[in-house]
Parts: structure tokens; C-alpha cells; sequence
């Protein structure tokens, strides 16, 4: 199960927000206590989260805080020079950008969250058992395409929001996403 972090006051005013380590808003720790009834019926043999903590404080308020390890492959996406910039401020001077096809100059491309993910994938594989993990927006767009064995860029095409809910599974031998970008129904 994939779990986005709650809101932050960068995700609310849609800024590109990869290494900078901001908390998150009210409203998304409340969010992030919402997810714990969701959860509450499963039960996990592993459970990872991203080192930032708008990731760790939501694992934490989802009641997972202990049980969890860190990963750094989960950190979201070096957005290099334009962290903290909105799509449309960087499309003020680079109209054509995409962070699928250009990633960020000076940070991360598709293909190099990819890498990282496949990582994390493996371990997931080798797990006996349902895993949980919390991170970000663009990360694990990327790690649902890895899952799904497409190329990073096709992340492009799985929006997230905060504090969703996803479960990635499989269909016989086929990998597949059972649930996508739920919110929690508290």
C-alpha cells in the first residue's frame, strides 16, 4: 500500500517540494489521523517510509511511526534549481518544461528516481507479506510505474493527491494497481 504524505503548506500552493524538510500543515495532520482507521484491517510485514518529515510525521500520525523504517530511495524528487517553484513559475521562462521529460536542472530526471525506486521495489518483492509505505507525490508515481514495469516517465500519468491511499498488488503474475488515489474516509 502506497500512502502520500498529508498536506503542507507547499503542496497547498502546488510548489515543486523535493528536499526541503517542511512539516505539515494542520490539516494535514489531520489527514494523517484519518488514515489510521483506514488502515486499521491490514496487517503489515513491512513498513517504510521517506526520510523527510511531512512523510514520517504522517506515518507517525497514522500509528505506523514505530514499525517503520527509513528509506532514503523513498525522498521525493530532486527538483534541483527549481525547488520550490510552481509549474507555472518555471514555465514563465522554460514554457516547454516537463519534470517527466526534463526532470529538474541540477536535481533528478524520471530515469534517476527510477533507479532509486527499483530499489525499494525489490525489497517489496522480497518481502513475505503486505507492505505500507509513506512518501511523496512524485516518487511514487515513479515507483507505480516501476511496478508496473513501464519506464519512469509514465509516472506522468498517475496524479496523487495528499494523504491518498493506493494499493498496488497482482493479478495472477501480472503486477497491476487495485486502488488509486483514495482519500481517507474519515
Amino acid at each position: 500500500m502506497l500512502l502520500r504524505h498529508g498536506e503542507t503548506e507547499w503542496s497547498l500552493s502546488g510548489r515543486h517540494t523535493g528536499k526541503t524538510d517542511i512539516p505539515l500543515t494542520e490539516r494535514g495532520r489531520r489527514q494523517a489521523k484519518a488514515l489510521g482507521p483506514e488502515l486499521q484491517d491490514w496487517k503489515f510485514a513491512l513498513v517504510l517510509t521517506s526520510p523527510l518529515q511531512r512523510a514520517t510525521e504522517t506515518c507517525r500520525l497514522a500509528g505506523y511511526g514505530q514499525q517503520a523504517q527509513t528509506r532514503p530511495e523513498l525522498a521525493e524528487w530532486d527538483y534541483g534549481r527549481y525547488e520550490g517553484m510552481t509549474t507555472e513559475q518555471i514555465t514563465q521562462t522554460s514554457p516547454h518544461w516537463s519534470l517527466w521529460r526534463d526532470g529538474g536542472p541540477g536535481g533528478e530526471k524520471a530515469s534517476d528516481v527510477g533507479r532509486r525506486v527499483d530499489r525499494v521495489i525489490s525489497e517489496i518483492r522480497a518481502t513475505d507479506g503486505d507492505v505500507l509505505i509513506f512518501a511523496h507525490g512524485h516518487v511514487l508515481r515513479v515507483l507505480t510505474a516501476r511496478w508496473l514495469e513501464e519506464p519512469a516517465e509514465t509516472g506522468r500519468h498517475y496524479e496523487l493527491q495528499t494523504a491518498a491511499l493506493c494499493v498496488l498488488g497482482y493479478e495472477h503474475a501480472d503486477p497491476v494497481i487495485r486502488r488509486w488515489n483514495q482519500p481517507p474516509t474519515a
